[in-house]
């Protein structure tokens, strides 16, 4: 981590909508909703934008323009070597839906860790009520062990679990083990995409890998995207049209699939969510904010609040390279609640306060968090 004593530079002029909405608010949940820079509004202004200029025509724009250049820069951050193998969706339960409907096997047999995402946590609840599939959740240290014995066809897992924090450094060994005729291997990425460097190079023709924009993408809702390898699913049984888009001409009655990542792809969708994407993305690169410089930030940040953890709150990711502390403490809820009277925002999962860091941040920011973490102490 960068020196707890080193002035850290402040990027709120990228921010100031988002700022100058709440002055008064403290926003340390970026790892939850990350506050959205000015960049977006000029995205979502030129969504609207090109509505009304382009009418029924806008779909040319969106699809022919905004949709790879989102792809191109997902592609660059995961250094994936092909960019359509990238599918957009609005958020990544459907895009989860999906691969599931393409499995080879009825009645899936699923193995999981514990500590999987609400979303994944609900579904493949109903899934075993429901009979369709069955579910193994083992600890995120089993989870490869468990995956060897062959005994899975679909095998989930988070690149960085959402309640602990803790980077997930087995993705290439579940990756080996992934087939076309299963298993299959799918990385939730959504707290790691743009928080952490990932480099799917290695793993890009074996695994799936799942995120989104809401978080460390910093453009919101409605840009969640799926890299689906080649050769596994081509034809998913929930479909919408645009997975034949590229096929139109098929005969009546024929069911056709797009040959990339596009086989994946649903219906009539808001793509306001892809431009405000691209515009943070080109905003980024403009100011020379990679991945690596806003961890940096975030990790001088950290360094500085680490001393100020309330005695007694067990860190459960020390020297993670993620954006967010995970406490956990008998007393998370009620210090959440103490610190949102002072328009202080964390957040908890269960036991776990969780206090997360971003570009918006600055000294002051620290400083005022850090009185009221020592605050809390003396309580």
């Amino acid at each position: 981590m960068v020196a707890a004593d080193r002035p850290v530079t402040s990027y709120k002029h990228l921010f100031q909508r988002a700022i100058a909405a709440a002055p008064e608010r403290l926003h340390f949940a970026a790892h939850s909703h990350h506050l959205w820079p000015d960049a977006s509004y000029i995205g979502q202004l030129a969504a609207w934008e090109d509505a009304a200029r382009y009418a029924d025509r806008k779909w040319e724009r969106a699809m022919g323009e905004i949709w790879p250049a989102a792809q191109a820069h997902v592609a660059a951050e995961l250094r994936l070597p092909d960019p359509s193998t990238i599918v957009f969706a609005s958020n990544t339960h459907d895009l989860l839906l999906r691969i599931v409907s393409a499995l080879p096997m009825r009645a899936p047999r699923i193995l999981a860790s514990d500590g999987e995402f609400h979303s994944f946590r609900r579904q493949s609840l109903r899934w075993e009520e429901a009979g369709t599939a069955t579910v193994t959740r083992v600890p995120m240290e089993q989870l490869v062990e468990t995956a060897r014995t062959g005994a899975y066809d679909l095998i989930f897992a988070s690149h960085v679990p959402f309640g602990t924090g803790r980077v997930f450094e087995g993705v290439a060994d579940l990756a080996a083990l992934a087939r076309p005729e299963g298993p299959w291997v799918v990385i939730d990425g959504y707290h790691g995409f743009m928080g952490v460097e990932t480099d799917l190079s290695g793993i890009a023709d074996r695994a799936f890998y799942l995120a989104g924009g809401y978080k460390y993408a910093m453009s919101g809702e409605g840009c969640g995207f799926l890299h689906a390898p080649p050769g596994y699913g081509p034809r998913p049984e929930i479909t919408g049209w645009y997975a034949e888009f590229e096929d139109l001409s098929l005969p009546p009655g024929q069911i056709g699939y797009a040959p990339d990542a596009m086989r994946f792809m649903g219906a009539t969708f808001d793509p306001s969510g892809l431009y405000r994407f691209v515009a943070v993305r080109d905003m980024l690169r403009g100011e020379g904010l990679t991945t690596a410089a806003i961890s940096a930030h975030a990790d001088a940040l950290k360094a500085r609040v680490l001393p100020a953890i309330p005695a007694g709150a067990e860190l459960l990711n020390p020297g993670s390279p993620s954006r967010f502390l995970a406490l956990r403490t008998p007393k998370a809820a009620a210090w959440q609640a103490e610190l949102a009277q002072d328009d202080i925002r964390v957040d908890v999962r269960g036991d776990v306060l969780r206090i997360g860091f971003g570009l918006y941040q600055d000294d002051r920011d620290v400083n005022r968090l850090i009185e009221a973490l020592e605050y809390l102490a003396r309580g």
